[in-house]
């Protein structure tokens, strides 16, 4: 069976600035693929090829195993796109934006009514199909927005930031019908802010930074590999601990007061720090996704 997508060597500029300069990967029937990277990084530029929105300079594109040059009409109506920015039509109750954007599919009126009432029920939204979009919450748009992206049944789900803006409620409460999805077999392919999104929800994934791609792989594998299994933060290091783990080659960040040490041993190492050289402010957790990407990108603040 071929991947749902293939990307090769793909390219896109803005005049002089490379957004997306030369990424190749695939995503797998099944799969939830996770797109990370700081602001500017090119994912949005990459999630916009990939349906068809913004033409892509060089590089080959398939979706379903079919080349898209020529084929965006057939393939689009085989994706769904959750987009970052919320794009309802605020003149239009719950009910009829799924109702007008089904339209778009040419789907018999006995499909759509059935699809919408099960999208309801799905997304939670059931007794407020007759509400206005104004008179939403931030997460209740969030799943009109998901329950849009679903009316077509669509094999491949692009969600781009879904979860922005949202209280942990509403993230938990999204991520639990991003399981379900998966469970049943959707294609998800996912951009996230959120290390501990991408962490739970993806089986595999590239960080990006300034077009490229700098790793590829599942979450647990690239923290054990670029980090270890555990951190020990230190909050105002000593001149002594900095020379010890200099010393010891351990592999560590100095970020002024604050080192951040990376080990395999944590426990260990870190009863022998607080016994001799930390007296206060020093906390051992493990590894996460979000030490790797910042590990890979940089704690420089982007525009």
């Amino acid at each position: 069976m071929p991947a749902v997508i293939e990307v090769d060597n793909l390219r896109k500029s803005y005049g002089a600035f490379v957004a997306v300069d030369g990424i190749t990967f695939a995503v797998q029937s099944g799969e939830c693929f996770g797109l990370l990277g700081p602001n500017g990084a090119g994912k949005t530029t990459t999630i916009r090829m990939l349906y068809g929105f913004t033409p892509r300079d060089s590089g080959s594109l398939r979706l379903f195993g079919t080349p898209c040059d020529g084929a965006w009409r057939l393939l689009k109506g085989r994706i769904g796109i959750c987009q970052q920015e919320n794009n309802l039509d605020p003149d239009l109750t719950v009910r009829e934006n799924l109702e007008v954007f089904a339209a778009y599919f040419n789907l018999p009126a006995a499909v759509v009514h059935e699809r919408v009432a099960s999208l309801l029920r799905f997304t939670a939204l059931e007794g407020r199909e007759q509400a206005g979009v104004r008179d939403l919450s931030g997460g209740l748009m969030r799943r009109l927005v998901l329950a849009r992206a679903l009316i077509n049944e669509p094999q491949l789900l692009i969600l781009d930031e879904p979860t922005t803006g949202l209280d942990p409620q509403s993230r938990h409460q999204l991520w639990s019908r991003l399981d379900e999805l998966k469970g049943r077999g959707l294609t998800t392919l996912l951009t996230t802010h959120y290390m501990d999104e991408a962490q739970r929800l993806c089986d595999r994934l590239v960080i990006m930074d300034q077009g490229r791609i700098l790793v590829e792989g599942a979450p647990r594998d690239l923290i054990r590999q670029h980090v270890g299994e555990s951190v020990i933060e230190v909050v105002a290091a000593c001149d002594d601990l900095r020379r010890l783990v200099q010393e010891r080659a351990l592999d560590y960040e100095d970020l002024g007061p604050r080192l951040v040490i990376y080990s395999g041993d944590g426990e260990s190492l870190y009863r022998e720090l607080l016994a001799e050289h930390c007296h206060e402010g020093c906390m051992l957790r493990p590894a996460t996704l979000e030490d790797v990407f910042l590990r890979l990108t940089g704690r420089e603040l982007r525009e």
